[in-house]
């Protein structure tokens, strides 16, 4: 009889350290990216006259890592990702990437430096533009200190599913 228990005991054993393995696996899933929205609680705004740098001092106080995505909102505006000599001269001619619908998610997509400026006219020569500097380091080295405004980011879909498959994985070992 006693081995019996002993032979339960460990078939409980290695399907509980084979579900937190798992388990532990899907969590990483879920702290995939983090999502920065610019300006915080003020958005994509013409910054004051006093305060032009307002967005590069705000880039500057986060550390941005490839895969992580940055929220510009804003009303009657509009955002561009362009060229470094473009962000100089507020060039909106030829930009990369343009976006006008008041909700805008950007992918940071590859290290270095992203130049995102204002479409409309003159707001851009008035401060609303920003540099985002990308770097490589992985998230988890320095989630901790990332400073203010940094929300971490995850599909509703991730996370039903790690739901999901915890849920059959614990029915199906116990």
């Amino acid at each position: 009889m006693a081995y019996t228990c002993s032979m339960a005991a460990s078939s409980i054993t290695t399907r509980l350290a084979l579900f937190l393995a798992i388990f532990s696996s899907l969590l990483h899933l879920y702290v995939s990216y983090y999502e920065f929205q610019v300006g915080d609680n003020d958005g994509w705004v013409v910054p004051p006259k006093n305060n032009s740098k307002i967005y590069n001092d705000w880039a500057s106080k986060r550390r941005f890592t490839v895969d992580d995505y940055i929220r510009f909102k804003y009303t009657k505006d509009s955002v561009m990702e362009v060229t470094p000599i473009d962000y100089e001269r507020c060039n909106s001619s030829y930009p990369h990437f343009f976006s006008n619908n008041g909700d805008t998610i950007f992918k940071l997509n590859h290290t270095g430096p992203f130049y995102f400026i204002s479409g409309v006219a003159g707001h851009c020569e008035r401060g609303q533009r920003m540099i985002v500097k990308v770097i490589s380091q992985q998230k988890d080295d320095y989630a901790s200190a990332a400073g203010g405004g940094r929300s971490v980011g995850a599909s509703n879909l991730v996370i039903v599913l790690i739901h999901f498959v915890s849920l059959c994985l614990v029915s199906y070992l116990f």
